[in-house]
């Protein structure tokens, strides 16, 4: 197989579970992350297991100019699938929040993400053949006190990534935004959130895996884990100031 993917955030989580995925179908990869060291021990690990090419590109997204660097640098290299998966969050009332924190969330989270699929759709479409996955999650279906901006974030991947979606529909390209719930990653740590026995975590594995079926098969919104569906569900049509209060109930005892 001749086809390769290029996966962001793939040194961990759910990034690093969908790189093994795609390796073991023999697709060639291209490892975007910020640590150089772990994205070179992922790849060796690959490249022995699946006898696949790989190319690592130590990047942070936060960076604006890095989207484009990494276009610059695969121009020879035919992207047919793109997996949007970095992203990170951050907890606290907005007003006491590190600004340049909230603004780098946004250009990771959001800039960065829509900048990658521009960049990488125009050849998709020259060729009438690629794939791409927005990694959003279920915060994208109401409103996120104490994580404000994590939430409006991934609000604008579901929204952008559906449209564009229903846009690219008879072109041979096809839109995937997957939406997992509480999972059990570097996340937490990251955002400075407590481990919650309020409400079940996956096993970043299980999401990949779920995400991984649902965009293989070409649909357009994949929500891992029956309780995520169901709490999904009713978000989407519970008025906002009620699950915007329960949002900020479950996050003080998280924070």
């Amino acid at each position: 197989m001749n086809d390769w993917a290029l996966i962001t955030g793939a040194t961990a989580g759910i990034g690093y579970e969908l790189a093994k995925l795609f390796a073991a179908d023999h697709f060639n990869l291209v490892l975007v992350a910020r640590n150089e060291k772990r994205l070179n021990e992922l790849a060796a690990e690959l490249k022995h297991k699946h006898s696949i090419e790989i190319e690592v590109l130590p990047k942070d997204l936060a960076v604006p100019e890095a989207a484009r660097e990494i276009s610059e640098a695969l121009r020879d290299t035919p992207i047919s699938v793109l997996v949007n998966n970095a992203g990170f969050g951050s907890y606290g009332p907005f007003a006491e929040t590190d600004l340049a924190l909230q603004v780098g969330m946004v250009q990771v989270n959001v800039v960065a993400l829509m900048q990658l699929t521009h960049l990488f759709l125009k050849p998709m479409l020259n060729r009438h053949n690629g794939r791409i996955l927005n990694v959003a999650s279920t915060a994208a279906f109401q409103p996120g006190p104490t994580m404000n901006v994590y939430y409006a974030t991934k609000a604008f991947v579901y929204s952008f990534s559906y449209a564009l979606s229903d846009e690219l529909a008879g072109t041979g390209i096809t839109v995937t935004t997957l939406c997992p719930g509480l999972t059990r990653t570097e996340f937490q740590a990251r955002a400075r959130l407590k481990p919650s026995g309020s409400w079940p975590a996956m096993e970043a594995r299980t999401v990949a895996e779920i995400g991984y079926r649902g965009f293989m098969k070409g649909k357009r919104v994949v929500i891992p884990g029956l309780a995520n569906q169901i709490a999904s569900f009713f978000a989407r049509r519970v008025p906002q100031r009620l699950t915007s209060a329960m949002v900020r109930r479950v996050h003080a005892h998280a924070g």
